[in-house]
């Protein structure tokens, strides 16, 4: 595999409902998306990283700039024997995991399509449908929200994720309890405690709750250590783990029970691979994280998801949740107990429908060796 060509598309797609966490309300989604090619075979990532540096450092501007000026002169014209070694000629450049993942799954998608094998058997995986699960932002009430757990539930969903953050949290949590009572649910806070909310977070475990994922700040494990010995919620960490090494410390040091993954976060579908096999020896569950992406990093995270050690539902839904329509026909659809097919084609398997990326183009450049 040789990539000869990287052509960028900075996109903007309206959002069917807003969705809020507690950083930050959005209405839209911003984000680059990328295509490599090699002698006509193409492959097809996008950059998780939003317009504000909110959930990561990193974000569209960052990921453009460190892409065009530092990534596709390492990888271009460079012979591959997989796409496996791709994230390992970009060692020298520090950070910016989201914008190396956007190249780098890229070339998983180009490799897996020059193989003629879907995505999923190049990683390793099984190829079986993926239990999904559901994210739902904060609302504007506590009775609107339990109305769409209802609707998410009636969907097929098998688990409800909601955000939370002071203010809205215990209270909210016991209102769905009370309405809809023992569903797999749990709750994510995106960093918006800090240790000594200790005693008020324990008040979630009388809830039976899943897992409370990323109660403290993006980037500790030593506090988050400390709270996990004060919960019986198991911690999952999100914005934490960037590597395979940080889930280790993790885990040795007790911060946490369960590990969500996002190739964005950490470098890609490689690197993702490491951190599962990390928490596969030890015996710690993981599960897909999402980030709003469209239905081309969607598939993307439908074959990752079909390693044995994503043992919980994640939060890759259907498409027409997100963006009506999405920029793949046809769309991901989860089927009425909750799963979604991982598609069968050479790849992410997937139909891109150029008018569509065509119409929420902001800007375009193209970068060949």
């Amino acid at each position: 595999m040789k990539i000869e060509r990287i052509d960028l598309w900075l996109v903007r797609l309206p959002l069917v409902r807003f969705f809020e966490t507690s950083f930050a309300r959005s209405y839209d989604r911003t984000f680059v998306l990328v295509r490599v090619t090699d002698s006509g075979a193409e492959g097809w990532a996008e950059c998780v990283a939003e317009e504000n540096p909110f959930y990561s450092a990193e974000t569209t501007e960052t990921a453009w700039h460190v892409i065009t000026r530092f990534i596709a002169p390492r990888v271009l014209g460079r012979p591959f024997a997989s796409a496996g070694e791709v994230l390992g000629t970009l060692d020298a450049i520090r950070g910016h995991p989201m914008a190396k993942a956007a190249i780098e799954m890229a070339a998983w998608d180009l490799d897996a399509r020059q193989r003629g094998q879907p995505l999923w058997r190049v990683l390793g995986g099984t190829g079986q449908p993926v239990v999904s699960g559901v994210s739902i932002g904060i609302q504007d009430s506590v009775d609107e929200l339990l109305d769409r757990v209802e609707r998410e539930l009636a969907d097929g969903y098998r688990r409800i994720k909601i955000k939370i953050k002071p203010g809205w949290d215990v209270d909210v949590v016991e209102r769905v309890r009370a309405r809809l009572g023992p569903i797999p649910l749990m709750v994510d806070a995106n960093g918006a405690y800090r240790l000594e909310d200790a005693a008020h977070l324990s008040a979630l475990d009388d809830h039976g709750l899943m897992m409370i994922e990323q109660p403290l700040d993006y980037d500790d494990i030593a506090d988050h250590a400390r709270l996990q010995a004060r919960l019986r919620t198991p911690v999952c960490l999100d914005e934490s783990i960037h590597s395979a090494r940080d889930a280790r410390v993790a885990i040795e040091a007790g911060a946490c029970r369960i590990v969500n993954i996002k190739p964005g976060r950490v470098g890609g579908h490689a690197e993702s691979i490491r951190v599962h096999d990390v928490c596969a020896e030890r015996n710690v569950p993981v599960w897909h994280g999402g980030m709003l992406e469209s239905g081309i990093g969607r598939a993307h995270n439908l074959h990752l998801s079909t390693l044995a050690n994503f043992r919980l539902p994640g939060d890759i839904a259907a498409s027409r949740r997100y963006y009506d329509p999405d920029l793949i026909d046809p769309p991901i659809e989860v089927r009425p107990d909750g799963s979604i097919p991982v598609p069968a084609g050479p790849g992410i398997g997937v139909t891109i429908v150029p008018d569509r990326i065509q119409r929420a183009t902001l800007r375009t450049e193209t970068l060949a060796s």
